[in-house]
């Protein structure tokens, strides 16, 4: 962070802490809050100002925050007033910047509030998830050995009636052998590739193995198989919002490219590297 930034955020901690509270009835963003020198400060600057504290900052009681914020933009007005340089070529690209940025920001809230809507979200949901089959969850258990001769050995001894939990309990190394080697309900991929294929190949009732993972040898038990079900629709409803604001973002970037007549140096035709250089700011 540059001196002048640390010298500006720090202002405002001073000023939060050194004013008392004063009543204000105030009505819009318009409404003046403060002037100097005949510039005035809004209600909406110190709103926008508020919404870039740090969060530590914003849980501070708004009477404090408000007088602070109003001695923040006295002394920034002050000091911007009395600045000599105010047409430095860094102050207009950095204004240039921040109104792209923000109007970007107002294109994509436009976006979003047009087609990510109830009903939109609602559709996808069920595009998604209503009448879809979404496979199976499995329930297994597996005793996992450390040679393929011992795996052998376990499929041998259940061929001969011994009882799986009972061989996992006493020689499987993996953490789900105190538990008779369960592991539980899981999904298609939750599992080692070449675990999780042997499973999906299997029966309900069937032994499989042995099969090697990074972990060891496994011989496996399928001990039941259930349709996948949907997850609730408000548990998913946000990344589904999500989902669509970036598509409906990129479909309208993609439209608008195509539009726009647009020219782009490579870094063929410039030193890439210039953009490490703020010295030519001051130029």
């Amino acid at each position: 962070m540059k001196n002048w930034q640390k010298t500006a955020s720090s202002m405002i901690i001073a000023a939060i802490c050194a004013f008392p509270a004063v009543a204000q009835d105030a009505t819009s963003a318009k409404t003046v809050v403060a002037s100097v020198d005949g510039t005035d400060i809004t209600l909406g600057h110190l709103i926008l100002a508020f919404d870039s504290l740090p969060d530590e900052y914003k849980s501070l009681p708004a009477d404090q925050l408000f007088q602070g914020l109003i001695e923040q933009m006295v002394q920034q007005t002050l000091l911007s007033n009395s600045a000599k340089n105010k047409d430095a070529a860094i102050v207009q690209l950095a204004l240039e910047n921040e109104k792209r940025l923000l109007h970007a920001g107002i294109a994509v809230n436009e976006l979003t509030d047009e087609q990510v809507t109830e009903e939109a979200i609602r559709a996808a949901y069920d595009a998604q998830y209503a009448n879809v089959d979404l496979g199976l969850e499995y329930n297994a258990a597996h005793i996992l050995v450390e040679t393929e001769e011992a795996a052998k050995d376990m499929i041998q001894k259940l061929a001969e009636g011994a009882d799986f939990a009972a061989l996992a309990q006493e020689f499987s190394t993996g953490p789900s052998g105190p538990n008779g080697g369960d592991l539980g309900w899981f999904n298609r991929g939750d599992m080692v590739g070449p675990f999780d294929a042997a499973v999906a190949d299997m029966q309900v009732g069937d032994i499989a193995g042995p099969v090697q993972t990074q972990f060891g040898w496994h011989v496996i038990s399928l001990k039941e198989t259930r349709a996948k079900s949907a997850p609730d629709y408000d548990m998913v409803k946000g990344e589904i919002a999500v989902e669509l604001q970036r598509q409906a973002v990129q479909d309208r970037i993609t439209s608008l490219e195509q539009a726009a007549t647009i020219t782009r140096l490579s870094v063929d035709d410039i030193d890439s590297n210039l953009i490490k250089d703020p010295t030519l700011l001051e130029q």
